[in-house]
């Protein structure tokens, strides 16, 4: 009864977490939004971004702060999820689960970097002269193009891409979870994936880009984990494949040794 108990409270953690956590970060990034155009700021060059970033203020700092923790929620539920799914021996989810938090940490570097390392360089840039704001525009290239393209968007996102792949390949094998989440877990990371183009673009001029890729695969990726998380809300996890019961093997007595055994003599 204890064990059925834990399950369950597991069940209903991850759950409202993945619930929670896709919300809360659909929230801050919505006011993220709004208030600064992300992420199409991402695209644009220090001239721009940096007097924007100054003019929001310590509001827009800590609307940052909000969305880099708000996306930290997920690392919880997705830690949890093969032992909600019965699954803890399974080598896939053993390994989409480091997958998928290593690209929850990766996106929050990204997202933190707003916070602790742009406000310095932004006000350098704003009250310096020609030759400080030639450095700091080297500088926040720089920066920018490792901690959020190369760290954030690219290996957060593919990582992130990787998990919810893995997790539906996962649940169309051993059927513990809705086909149809997994089909459409399939389905979402695809469109994520595309918003690749517009990260190796800023890598590679050229590359081709679909514009709505951004918007349309992490818009819709997110409405899947949610959707993962109100399933294992409402929906009891079935059981996977049974383990099979290993008998031990019946006993047999030893066998004696020929001096303490019987013998009879026979007279010549």
């Amino acid at each position: 009864m204890a064990t059925v108990t834990t399950d369950h409270g597991f069940r209903r953690t991850a759950g409202g977490l993945f619930v929670a956590g896709a919300l809360a970060f659909a929230g801050a990034a919505t006011v993220l939004s709004s208030t600064f155009n992300w992420p199409d700021v991402l695209r644009e060059p220090a001239d721009i971004v940096l007097p924007a970033f100054v003019a929001g203020g310590t509001s827009l700092v800590w609307t940052w702060f909000a969305t880099a923790w708000t996306y930290m929620i997920l690392i919880v539920p997705i830690l949890l999820l093969p032992t909600v799914l019965g699954r803890r021996g399974d080598p896939l989810l053993r390994v989409a689960t480091f997958v998928g938090a290593t690209s929850v940490v990766l996106s929050l570097i990204g997202f933190l970097r707003w916070v602790f390392v742009v406000p310095p360089l932004a006000d350098s840039y704003v009250s310096g002269d020609a030759v400080t704001r030639a450095a700091v525009d080297a500088a926040w290239t720089a920066q920018h193009q490792f901690g959020g393209a190369l760290l954030g968007e690219h290996l957060g996102q593919l990582l992130a891409v990787a998990w919810s792949v893995a997790v539906s390949v996962a649940i169309l094998r051993t059927r513990v979870l809705p086909r149809w989440l997994a089909v459409a877990g399939l389905v979402v990371s695809a469109l994520y994936l595309s918003n690749q183009g517009d990260v190796l673009a800023t890598a590679v001029p050229g590359f081709p880009v679909w514009d709505l890729g951004g918007f349309i695969g992490s818009t819709s990726w997110g409405l899947w984990v949610a959707t993962l998380g109100v399933v294992l809300l409402l929906r009891p996890v079935r059981p996977g494949e049974p383990v099979p019961v290993v008998r031990a093997p019946a006993s047999f007595p030893a066998p004696r040794s020929p001096g303490s055994a019987d013998t009879t003599t026979t007279l010549p």
